[in-house]
This record gives C-alpha cells, sequence and structure tokens, in this order.
C-alpha cells in the first residue's frame, strides 16, 4: 500500500508531539513551499545536555544534530578532511602542530571565529575534565603541553610532550567541537554549524532555525525539528505517516524491511565501525576469572545477531569489527559457546547451587548480575537475550534499562555488573582511544580490568609511528582481551538512515557523527 506524504505547514515542536502520542495520525494543510522549508528529524535522545564536557553523547548531538563542527571532518574511509581548518604543518618530531583557522567563518550568532576561540573551546574541554564537571575525556585523543592562538595569523599552535601520527583526526572527533564559550552551553550551544538552536525541549524535541553566517554553502531548511523518539516502531510509524521527513536507525528488523521494500522510502544503510559490547566490572563479583569465561562460554553470539535482534549485527569474539584491518581473521575466540563447557567450568571451580534454589553461589552469595541497558540499536534486547541464555546455566541476571545519560553516570561510578553499549571503535580513525577502556591506568577504564602485558604493549602502542607494526600490536591487545574473558563482545553494528521521497540525501556516514548536514535537501 502507498503511503501518500503529507503536507505540512510549519509545525509547532509541541503538535508534532502531540501527532506522536496519538499515534502519528495527525495532518495539516500547507503548500509544498511551505512544507519544504522545514525538515522533522526524528531521533532517539541520547543526552539531555548539550554541554560537550558534559558526557560523550552530548559531544556526538551537537555534532549530529548540525550545530558545532571541528577542525577536520572525517570521510567514509575514516580520514580526517579540511573544514574550519584549511591548512597545518608539523615538526619533523610530530609534536608542534600549526593550524591554520579558515577564514570567513562565523559563529550562528555572527561573531567571527578567531584563533583564540578555538583556543578557548578546546581549553575548556581539558578544563572540566581536570576539574571532574565533566565526564568527556578529551585527553583519551589528545595530551598537550601547551596550546596557543594567533589572531592576527589565525593560527592555533598545539605542542605535546609525545609524538602523535596524526593529530589531524583527533582534532576530527565531536569533542573538538568548536562552540562560542560565552553561549549556554547545556542548552542552545553556539557553532558554526549549518543550524542553530531556537528552543530546547529536554528530552522532547529541539527547534532549529538555519544558520544565516553558515561558511560553507546554503542550508536547505529554513527551520529543522529534532522530534525525540525512543522507540523504533513509534520511529518508523512516524516515518510512514509522515510526521517526521527522516529518522536515524531503525532497529526492529520487520520495520526497517518494510520500509527497505516500499517506493516510498530511502533507506541508506553501512556496515560500519561501530560494535556492541557490554562492559564487565571487574571490581566486583566478576573479578573471578572462573565466572566470567564460563558466562562467556555460555552466551550463543550467533543465536542472539541472527534471531534475537533479526540481523541487525554481526557476530564476532573480536573487540575490534571484522571490516576493520587489525587481524580478526587471526585472532582465537577463547570462549566459542558451549553451554555444556560452561556449566563444566563453574562446577569444576566449585561455584554450585547448594540450596537447590537453581542458582549458583559464589563465596555463600546467590549469583545475581546487574545488567545496566538503554534504548539504543538493539541493546536492550542484547540484555534480556544474554539473561536468558545465562539462567540455563544458574546464573541470574537482572536486567534494568535506564536513559543514556544515566546508564553513563553509572558506568563511571561503577554500579553495574554488566552494562552494554554501542561504539564506533576508531572515533578519531584509529582504536587506541577505544582501547583505553581496558588500560589499567586510564581515568577511561571504568571495568577495572588490570593486565600488565596490555598495559605494556599500550603504552608502546602510543608512540609507534609504523602502521604495519601498530596492526600487529593492536591484534595482540585484542587477543589479550579475548583470552582474559574481558568484553562481553555482542557484534557489529550495521547503521541506518531512513527518509521518505521529499528529501534527497539523507545517508547514513561511516563515521556516524553526521547526521544532520547541507547534503539532505528536499528533493528535486
Amino acid at each position: 500500500m502507498k503511503i501518500t506524504k503529507k503536507i505540512r505547514n510549519v509545525l509547532s515542536t509541541a503538535l508534532i508531539v502531540t501527532m506522536m502520542g496519538s499515534m502519528l495520525t495527525g495532518c495539516s494543510a500547507g503548500s509544498k513551499a511551505e512544507a519544504a522549508s522545514v525538515l522533522n528529524f526524528g531521533a532517539t535522545n541520547f543526552s539531555d545536555s548539550l554541554d560537550p564536557s558534559a558526557m560523550p553523547n552530548a559531544a556526538w548531538c551537537v555534532s549530529r544534530y548540525g550545530i558545532g563542527e571541528a577542525l577536520f571532518r572525517f570521510d567514509d574511509q575514516m580520514e580526517a578532511d579540511y573544514y574550519l581548518c584549511d591548512d597545518y604543518s608539523v615538526n619533523d618530531e610530530h609534536t608542534e602542530w600549526t593550524f591554520h583557522i579558515r577564514e570567513g567563518v562565523k559563529f550562528s550568532n555572527g561573531k567571527e571565529l578567531t584563533a583564540s576561540a578555538v583556543v578557548d573551546s578546546i581549553e575548556y574541554m581539558y578544563e572540566q575534565e581536570k576539574s571532574g564537571k565533566g565526564s568527556t575525556a578529551p585527553s583519551q585523543y589528545m595530551v598537550y603541553d601547551s596550546i596557543k592562538a594567533d589572531d592576527e595569523a589565525r593560527t592555533v599552535t598545539i605542542k605535546t610532550s609525545k609524538a602523535y601520527a596524526d593529530l589531524t583526526k583527533a582534532l576530527a572527533h565531536p569533542f573538538f567541537s568548536i562552540l562560542d564559550m560565552e553561549s549556554d552551553l547545556a542548552s542552545k550551544p553556539i557553532g558554526t554549524g549549518p543550524y542553530a538552536i531556537d528552543k530546547y525541549d529536554t528530552g522532547v524535541s529541539i527547534a532549529m532555525n538555519a544558520n544565516e553566517h553558515y561558511w560553507k554553502e546554503d542550508v536547505p531548511y529554513e527551520k529543522l525539528n529534532v522530534i525525540f523518539i525512543e522507540d523504533s516502531t513509534t520511529k518508523a510509524m512516524a516515518l510512514q505517516n509522515g510526521d517526521v521527513d527522516v529518522v536515524e536507525n531503525i532497529n526492529t528488523a520487520n520495520d526497517l524491511k518494510t520500509l527497505k521494500d516500499s517506493d516510498d522510502f530511502n533507506v541508506s544503510e553501512t556496515v560500519g565501525v561501530r560494535i556492541g559490547f557490554a562492559y564487565i566490572n571487574q571490581k566486583g563479583i566478576l573479578k573471578n576469572d572462573d565466572l566470567r569465561q564460563a558466562i562467556l562460554t555460555a552466551i550463543d553470539d550467533d543465536t542472539l545477531c541472527k534471531v534475537t535482534v533479526g540481523g541487525l549485527y554481526d557476530a564476532g569474539a573480536s573487540v575490534l569489527p571484522s571490516t576493520l584491518d587489525y587481524g580478526s581473521d587471526k585472532l582465537k575466540d577463547a570462549t566459542p559457546y558451549d553451554e555444556e563447557k560452561a556449566n563444566k567450568i563453574l562446577d569444576d571451580a566449585n561455584i554450585v547451587d547448594t540450596d537447590g534454589d537453581g542458582y549458583r553461589e559464589l563465596d555463600g552469595k546467590n549469583i545475581e548480575l546487574n545488567f545496566l541497558t538503554y534504548d539504543s540499536r538493539n541493546l536492550p534486547d542484547f540484555a534480556e537475550g544474554v539473561a536468558s541464555q545465562l539462567e540455563k546455566i544458574g546464573v541470574k541476571v537482572n536486567v534494568k534499562k535506564t536513559d543514556a545519560d544515566t546508564e553513563w553516570n553509572m558506568l563511571v561510578s561503577g554500579e553495574y555488573d554488566l552494562l552494554n553499549t554501542n561504539w564506533m571503535t576508531v572515533q578519531d580513525g584509529d582504536p587506541y582511544g577505544y582501547l583505553d577502556n581496558w588500560y589499567g591506568k586510564s581515568n577511561a577504564n571504568y571495568c577495572g580490568y588490570q593486565n600488565d602485558e596490555y598495559d605494556k604493549i599500550y603504552e608502546a602502542l602510543s608512540t609507534e609511528m609504523d602502521e604495519e607494526k601498530r596492526k600487529d600490536m593492536i591484534q595482540e591487545l585484542q587477543q589479550i582481551l579475548i583470552d582474559d574473558s574481558a568484553v562481553m563482545v555482542h557484534g557489529y553494528y550495521k547503521s541506518n538512515m531512513s527518509s521518505d521521497k521529499s528529501v534527497a540525501g539523507a545517508n547514513i556516514s561511516v563515521a556516524d557523527y553526521y547526521w544532520i548536514s547541507t547534503a539532505i535537501k528536499p528533493a528535486e
């Protein structure tokens, strides 16, 4: 059945949300010209703050919603292209980098983008990290000794004590989106992107206007409404009913198939560099090696990926997707699915059920794991599937679904046993920052993992400039994590973006940082 695109006038965000609350069946009249001036974008709400220092999700939102831009921008090969920077130089030691700031760029409030503004924005992120006021850690990707602005020359010079193979990739990360530090960063950050916030209704929607000062090209829509829709099926319905024009990441297999099979919609899909995985907190009961090994051995990853989440993930054991050239085909899975073996591991370790209630005990107490999850990219489905499979070996798992911000805060505070999430593994074009999650001396090692050999190789990786040697070292790091049962790998995610036929250019990027851009425009 063909679904006719509804023609809308400039609907208020509140009206759109109300329509969604009543099964998204509303309709309004208006000319096609008026409708083309507004883009309604349906998305999961990943953060109630837009201050990029508050938490990583907030930084990503600033980039994804077309608010902020960085000095560089990733292409689909995860190479950094020039953006707010149009030239740079580096010394032979790769410890002094000088970036020229593009002329003619203004913030959406009309203020000129100066070298000092760039320095202020970058320094703010590090100040917040150092003070503990924010949980975003830009030091994962770059640690500098000094950063100085020369407004007359329009240059920013960064000096580091250690060499970086390519600092341009670090500066392409959303942590380094350049914002006006005099703006309200939590609810109305001002950047150089194509759209500027008019009103932020926390947890509901963001009403935005075209940035009249945008430096790169004409902004296609006069107004943009980012409408938060948590449920994937509701998101698909909103698109089918014409209440939104574009949606990100439909993660219910049947809904995605419906959109793909219809001539009324475009679906852009890519097997990118994302991984679904669960942190294993080794500061609590899961510090027990036998228990961790048995748990991972009892999980049927193929069934979870192919059946539980309908093929939206590819299964694998490595902490980096097989699409990346880091030796996944050479890695050995230390815990392939084997329920019988999992039971034997626990029995041999005397982790048994002594009171006959169906659950095994450790140190005289029933094993009862708290698994935190949130509604993004099928993570709750994985959590429930894991809980069901572990029940078969006498391990009780309580799944608690929360929001992204709360889950992140509980990760940082260590209030979990298992906690799943979905990461881009090469956030700065290299897996070094992602592998920091398990480095023993890292502030980002929230799971308490410790392995001296891992730390030794990881530290050497930071100074290794030879690409082939780096690949070998990264392969070694992955094998150590696999052998130690340090990570619960769910699988490798297939990102997608769907739009109706009134919209052109709504394509999902491999980097997954750039949802809303000037590439999305009315179809001709």
